[in-house]
C-alpha cells in the first residue's frame, strides 16, 4: 500500500515539474504584447517569416534519407549480431557510444572529409552524420527490441521453409520488431529535426538554424518557435507508438 502510494506521489510530482513550466510558456506564447489578450497572433508570426517552408523543406529531405540510411545499416548489423556476431556484440556496443565521447567539432570536420567528394559540398553530407550522432540511440531501442524475441527460432523456421535472407529479414524480422524500429525512426527524426550544432558548423541553413536566428528578433516568437517544436516532437511520438501498436496487433491477430 505505501509502495504504491509512494509511486503514485512520483509520478504527480514529475507532472507537476512536467506540466506547469510547459502550461507557463505556453501561456506565455500566446500573449498578444501590451493588449494582455491572448491569441495565435505569434504562431502566424512564425509561418509568416521568410525562409520558413524553405529551411523546413531541407530539413525534411535531410531527415528522410538519414532515416533510410539508419535503418538500411541497423537493422541488418543487430540482426546479425544477435544470430551469430555475438563475439563482436561488445566492440559494437563500444564503437556506437564513440558519437557521444567524440566532439562534435572533430566530427563536423574529420567525418566531412572522410565522406566521398560527391558529398562534401552538398547538404546532404549532413544525413550521413546524423546517422553517426544517432547511433548510440538507434543500436539499442533495436538491440532491446531484437532480445526479447526468439530470433534464431523465427529466423530457422523461415530459411527452412525456403525463405531467402532477404525475405527473413523483410518478412520475419521487421514485422516482429515494428515498435523497435518506429523508436529508433522517431529518435532518428526527433534528432535530425533539432540538431544544430553540426549544421552550424558546416554552414548550412537548416530548420534549427532557422530557428536560431529567428528566435533572436522576437522573445515571444522564440518561445512559440519551442513550444511548437516540442508539440510537434510529442504528435509524431505519438503517431508512432499508435501506428506501431496498430500493426503489431494485427501481425498477432494473423499468427
Amino acid at each position: 500500500m505505501m509502495k504504491n502510494l509512494g509511486s503514485k506521489l512520483v509520478l504527480i510530482i514529475t507532472g507537476i515539474f512536467i506540466f506547469f513550466p510547459l502550461y507557463a510558456a505556453t501561456e506565455f506564447s500566446m500573449r498578444n504584447g501590451a493588449e494582455h489578450t491572448h491569441g495565435l497572433t505569434t504562431y502566424r508570426w512564425i509561418f509568416e517569416q521568410s525562409g520558413f517552408f524553405e529551411n523546413l523543406a531541407i530539413t525534411a529531405r535531410i531527415t528522410l534519407l538519414a532515416v533510410i540510411l539508419n535503418l538500411l545499416i541497423m537493422v541488418p548489423t543487430v540482426t546479425w549480431l544477435h544470430l551469430s556476431g555475438q563475439r563482436y556484440k561488445r566492440l559494437v556496443e563500444i564503437l556506437t557510444i564513440l558519437p557521444l565521447i567524440i566532439p562534435v567539432v572533430a566530427l563536423a570536420t574529420g567525418a566531412q572529409l572522410a565522406l566521398p567528394s560527391i558529398l562534401q559540398n552538398t547538404v546532404y553530407e549532413l544525413s550521413f552524420m546524423y546517422v553517426v550522432v544517432a547511433m548510440p540511440y538507434t543500436y539499442r531501442a533495436l538491440d532491446v527490441g531484437l532480445s526479447g524475441h526468439p530470433l534464431a527460432t523465427l529466423t530457422n523456421a523461415a530459411r527452412n521453409l525456403g525463405a531467402s535472407w532477404v525475405r527473413v529479414l523483410t518478412n520475419v524480422i521487421v514485422p516482429t520488431i515494428r515498435p523497435s524500429i518506429l523508436a529508433a525512426l522517431f529518435l532518428m527524426v526527433a534528432l535530425s529535426l533539432g540538431e544544430f550544432t553540426l549544421a552550424q558548423l558546416l554552414h548550412w541553413s537548416t530548420f534549427p538554424v532557422w530557428v536560431t536566428n529567428t528566435s533572436q528578433q522576437n522573445i515571444i516568437g522564440a518561445t512559440a518557435l519551442a513550444v511548437g517544436s516540442l508539440f510537434f516532437a510529442w504528435i509524431l511520438l505519438f503517431g508512432f507508438t499508435f501506428f506501431g501498436g496498430k500493426k503489431s496487433n494485427t501481425v498477432q491477430e494473423e499468427a
